[in-house]
């Protein structure tokens, strides 16, 4: 007997059916290997039926998450242990519904007795119970044994090859006899780096193939256990003029059971490589639909099939190398270390594929809400996007939890060789904020700078079925991806190209009259000019603006070939890739334990400063104070924006208060002088046991024959912001008006206020409360010096 759907069990236990009482050598393996932590542990029992496990746990010290997926077991487990005080009864589906209801800090002990042959997703279910494991936990899993079991009872037994693939992954693995039943413990879940293996070496003179890609309601993938130790897509050769899609239905059907449609059988790319010198072309099916239930025809080729999380696949051990690379193909990135191989991907109409899990819905609305309550995204529209577009499927490599994180977090998609980020998904409240900001109308036509699928995707259902979004990226690999990606969820309504993004959207894609908004999603230090001249006159143009370091996503408008700031707001993102990528001049101090990086592009003279440093210190006191949590980015931004010789001071090392106090890894506002050197720090002037009673006040220190002079006008500076820039209010601070102007424009041209020349615009900043007479540039005197790329 072996139940494969819900209401079997349900009726089993409705008809007041069990199953093997618990034994006393059970309960003495449990004590002996896995005994209460001191202080009390959790426990979780997995398919507890009638209770009788997960009330020993109980009475022995466990805390108890017991779960089921029948109401009938979860039913008369609380009627007949009604007197045991400790377990959370839970009706739950641990293989397809929403974990939700399972204790957040994880568990001491996971148990599963007599309900491990009942698991359809072995791999994934036991790799996602480890995940919940704490440090020092174990797994029990109890189970009968085909030797030990009738033949016409084996399907609730494992043979040993099963139990073999039960402990690949952990650390340790125990196993006991429990009075004829097996008694697993498994300790230190790892993770097995996922590797493409090849098989034996062929005799043919090439090899062709196809594989059929598919996944289940839960987007998850399908992944057969072969008999020779690796897992699998569905596939096979070729059968006479068979063409590949339809070779990909046949070989699922023979292999799993499943039936599919040709018509459902999408050719995604050719993939050429070899097996042991032999040429190999190997067709890449996605099938969008099947029917039928996953059964394994071909025991004598295959342990098992199932279906695997995304996110779980680089840590899923030999993998059957043309396997590996069809996953690539339809996931770009989530597979770490792949064989080289060429693809030719093929443009076909294929539609997008549904499917997500239990717990995707819920995160997604927390986010949203999340960001809401935030106050990032006021209107509908945007709400309705964050509520819809599933951001998880823009990040497969991350588990939903990650994905659908509402605070600060990016997920990091691509890391260069150094492991700099360069491509993300950016924080949620973020993304809405910048969307919001566009002003976006139906039907509007939007070009974004930087790609990934995700955000194009909001900005897409913001705009309607009469909208149209063009993205652009520089990396092929992130633009395969992102194709990808909104080939598999997106709304057709994005068109993503393979450009420097600097140079603007190709003329064949540009509406006329120019775009209606566009967006740019990585730290710009300069503003190209085809993003101003592609954007129509009224348009929004929000990029991360850096600005002597200190990013703000500037919303723009344009007016003429003038560009209007209209709002600010704090952030940062991955730099760029482009033309417009810049080297920042860094000098280094006092044996590398000090750098000063001129953000600005253009080093000041510091000949003398590093004897400078070595001398006196100079200090000086503002009177400007803030408590915890104060905002003071502004005065940074103030700071650099209005004071020449400007740079930042960093320190590399544990702070030596007789040079600078500057915190490890931390920087600080600076101006330079002749063999002379300014900086702002905030400096601890009261303490207390509550973040309210603790105080900081702005200090200035300085070194070098000019240094009081310096530390004055930073002093200067810090009090100016402190009278017309800070609020109390931390949303209140005041912003700059800020006008961007193209390179070139004379100064008699530009409004009054402080200009920031870049190489290819001019910025000019009008600050509250200050009087700056006609134009003058910020000077930033050239000097050779090493430079540090980013």
């Amino acid at each position: 007997m072996t139940y494969t759907a819900r209401d079997e069990w349900e009726q089993h236990y409705g008809e007041g059916k069990g199953w093997r009482r618990l034994g006393k050598r059970e309960q003495q393996l449990l004590a002996e290997h896995t005994p209460v932590p001191e202080g009390g542990g959790r426990a979780l029992d997995v398919g507890c039926g009638t209770g009788e496990l997960a009330a020993h746990l109980a009475r022995v010290g466990y805390t108890v998450d017991a779960v089921d997926l029948t109401d009938s077991a979860i039913a008369r487990a609380r009627e007949e242990h009604a007197d045991v005080e400790g377990v959370r009864w839970l009706q739950l589906d641990i293989e397809r519904d929403d974990p939700a209801p399972l204790h957040e800090e994880g568990y001491d002990l996971i148990t599963l007795r007599l309900v491990y042959p009942f698991v359809r997703d072995r791999g994934r279910t036991v790799h996602g119970l480890g995940e919940r494991l704490r440090d020092g936990g174990a797994l029990v899993v109890i189970t009968p044994i085909v030797e030990n079991t009738p033949e016409e009872r084996r399907g609730i037994a494992l043979d040993e090859d099963e139990i073999a693939l039960l402990g690949t992954g952990w650390q340790t693995v125990e196993r006991l006899d429990a009075d004829g039943l097996t008694f697993l413990v498994l300790h230190g879940p790892c993770h097995l780096d996922t590797r493409a293996v090849e098989k034996r070496p062929t005799t043919g003179h090439a090899l062709t193939g196809a594989l059929a890609v598919v996944t289940d309601s839960a987007g998850r993938v399908l992944l057969g256990r072969s008999r020779r130790g690796m897992l699998e897509l569905p596939g096979g050769k070729t059968t006479g003029p068979e063409d590949f899609a339809a070779a990909a239905v046949r070989e699922l059907a023979e292999e799993t059971g499943l039936v599919a449609d040709p018509t459902d059988a999408h050719l995604v790319t050719m993939l050429v490589d070899d097996s042991h010198g032999v040429p190999r072309l190997t067709a890449v099916v996605r099938i969008t639909a099947w029917t039928g239930t996953l059964a394994n025809p071909e025991p004598k080729l295959f342990d098992r099939w199932e279906f695997y999380d995304l996110h779980a696949l680089a840590c899923v051990g030999d993998v059957f190398a043309p396997a590996a690379l069809a996953i690539d193909a339809v996931w770009p990135g989530i597979l770490p270390g792949l064989p080289p191989a060429t693809s030719y991907p093929i443009a076909a109409d294929q539609p997008p594929v549904p499917g997500e899990p239990a717990e995707a819905a819920r995160l997604r609305a927390s986010m949203t809400q999340m960001v809401i309550d935030g106050g990032w995204a006021p209107s509908e529209r945007v709400q309705e996007a964050l509520r819809t577009v599933p951001r998880h499927r823009f990040a497969p490599e991350a588990n939903p939890l990650a994905a659908y994180d509402g605070g600060d977090r990016a997920v990091i998609t691509r890391r260069d060789k150094a492991g700099t980020a360069i491509s993300s998904v950016s924080a949620a409240w973020l993304q809405a904020d910048m969307i919001e900001h566009l002003g976006l109308e139906p039907g509007a036509v939007v070009f974004e700078a930087g790609s990934g699928g995700y955000n194009a995707e909001l900005i897409a259902h913001v705009t309607g079925p009469g909208g149209r979004v063009v993205t652009v990226d520089i990396d092929p690999w992130v633009v395969r991806r992102t194709r990808r990606f909104l080939t598999e969820a997106g709304s057709g309504r994005v068109t993503a190209v393979e450009a420097d993004a600097a140079l603007g959207a190709p003329a064949r894609l540009v509406p006329r009259g120019g775009f209606d908004a566009s967006l740019i999603t990585y730290n710009c230090w300069d503003i190209a000019p085809a993003w101003r001249e592609q954007l129509a006159e009224g348009g929004r143009l929000v990029l991360p603006l850096e600005m002597g370091g200190y990013t703000r996503a500037v919303t723009f408008e344009r007016r003429g070939q003038v560009l209007h700031a209209r709002h600010f707001t704090y952030c940062g993102f991955v730099r760029d890739q482009g033309q417009q990528a810049r080297t920042i001049p860094v000098l280094s101090f006092l044996d590398g334990g000090l750098t000063l990086r001129f953000e600005h592009g253009t080093a000041t003279d510091t000949t003398g400063l590093e004897e400078a440093l070595r001398g006196p210190r100079h200090e000086v006191s503002t009177g400007v104070t803030m408590g915890a949590n104060a905002y003071f980015a502004s005065l940074q931004l103030y700071a650099a924006t209005t004071l020449s010789g400007f740079c930042r001071l960093a320190a590399h090392q544990e702070p030596d208060e007789d040079v600078t106090g500057i915190a490890k890894d931390r920087d600080a506002p600076a101006i330079v002088g002749d063999a002379s050197l300014a900086y702002l720090i905030h400096v601890q002037t009261k303490d207390g046991d509550s973040p309210q009673d603790k105080e900081w006040e702005w200090t200035v220190h300085a070194f070098g024959e000019q240094g009081p002079a310096l530390a004055e006008r930073l002093v200067t500076t810090v009090l100016a912001w402190d009278r017309h820039v800070r609020a109390d209010d931390n949303d209140k601070h005041a912003d700059p008006v800020l006008t961007v102007h193209p390179a070139g424009t004379p100064d008699d041209a530009l409004p009054a206020g402080d200009v920031l020349d870049k190489d290819l615009c001019r910025l000019v900043f009008r600050w509250p409360g200050r009087d700056v007479p006609p134009p003058r540039s910020v000077e930033h005197p050239g000097a050779d010096v090493v430079t540090e790329g980013v």
